[in-house]
């Protein structure tokens, strides 16, 4: 696919009468201006993708304010009862609250201006932090399994079982109300790091849980049932770090849900016009997507009927495809029996 004519559609104006028997627009979309007025400018879409970051670093702050006062009080209560598995549940908080500051560093590099070095802008700032969570979350599986052995080791018992049982279940209280918070604005802004980083604080609920059974082991004199709920705690935070590793790497890989790219050439097939849709690709950039697309064309259209005809492409996607951006339409015309490959000057740098 050749993008040297390809039609970029940051800053231009969708124009309200198109020339060409092609490239007329369907009656619903007109119908659908006028009951939902909008627009794809540069500063429109400037103006959503800061309310979204914003957003963000507010469920952040929000959620690092109750988790780690979560983690404050359950410290005290570690601090006085020796519970080891109140410890990883303190400690696996706490890293679950300070993942919060990369991935807020990430929305706030995220609004800033693309620069002719960056000409993508700094959204990959937050594939950056979902690293960091994933390495946290990793320590903190470490540390957690390490304490539970050396204390399965050497037992001893458990003071205070009832305030370590009442501080279990403010963890649980505190990482559930974090999670539903996080899970909720990451699925309205297209986030999968805050989106993950709710799921993660969840299952942080569920471990505060077998934290109060350990507690209950421990008021029947199990020494042993601390260590082993630790170790337990210890599984949960590994099975957290195989998911959130997995939907870092495919982030990072450029991966998307293939119903994105079915609901795109759907949307771009229903376009007057287009009679062929050729490599379409889609990528996020941050909590934000970005598509490339190639598609055929009437060969005898004029250069301004093709371009009217990108133009209807980009404006359906924008519509189809929840928090596209930006798509770069390139027009390819329709073959010709015995014509020439229009692109066959590119193919000596297509091959491996």
């Amino acid at each position: 696919m050749s993008e040297g004519h390809a039609h970029g559609q940051d800053g231009h104006r969708h124009p309200t009468k198109q020339e060409g028997p092609h490239t007329r627009a369907p009656l619903r979309h007109r119908l659908a201006h006028l009951l939902r007025p909008h627009s794809h400018e540069t500063a429109h879409r400037l103006d959503s993708a800061l309310e979204s970051s914003a957003r963000g670093i507010r469920a952040l702050w929000v959620s690092l304010l109750v988790l780690g006062a979560t983690a404050l009080a359950q410290a005290v209560v570690v601090a006085v009862s020796g519970s080891v598995a109140l410890l990883g549940d303190t400690v696996h908080n706490t890293a679950d609250a300070l993942t919060a500051v990369p991935l807020g560093i990430a929305f706030v590099l995220g609004r800033r201006a693309a620069t002719r070095r960056f000409t993508y802008g700094y959204g990959r700032a937050e594939d950056l932090a979902g690293l960091v969570i994933v390495l946290t979350i990793a320590a903190s599986a470490v540390f957690a399994g390490w304490t539970a052995v050396t204390r399965l080791l050497d037992p001893r018992p458990m003071d205070h079982v009832p305030v370590v049982a009442v501080a279990a279940l403010i963890g649980f209280a505190g990482n559930e109300w974090v999670a539903r918070y996080r899970v909720r604005v990451g699925r309205a802004i297209g986030s999968a790091a805050l989106v993950a980083d709710g799921l993660h604080a969840r299952t942080d609920g569920f471990t505060s849980l077998a934290v109060l059974a350990g507690a209950g082991g421990a008021a029947w004199g199990w020494q042993w049932a601390d260590p082993v709920v630790g170790l337990a705690i210890t599984a949960a935070i590994v099975l957290v770090l195989r998911d959130a590793a997995r939907e870092v790497f495919r982030r990072m890989m450029d991966a998307v849900d293939p119903a994105l790219v079915d609901r795109a050439e759907r949307a771009l097939r229903d376009v007057p016009g287009v009679r062929e849709v050729g490599e379409l690709r889609l990528r996020w950039i941050g909590h934000r997507l970005r598509a490339e697309v190639a598609v055929v064309v009437d060969g005898e259209a004029t250069v301004r009927q093709a371009h009217a005809i990108a133009v209807d492409a980009e404006h359906a996607l924008l519509h189809a495809v929840p928090r596209l951006t930006a798509a770069l339409v390139h027009a390819d015309p329709a073959p010709v029996t015995g014509e020439e490959d229009p692109h066959h000057v590119l193919a000596h740098h297509m091959t491996a």
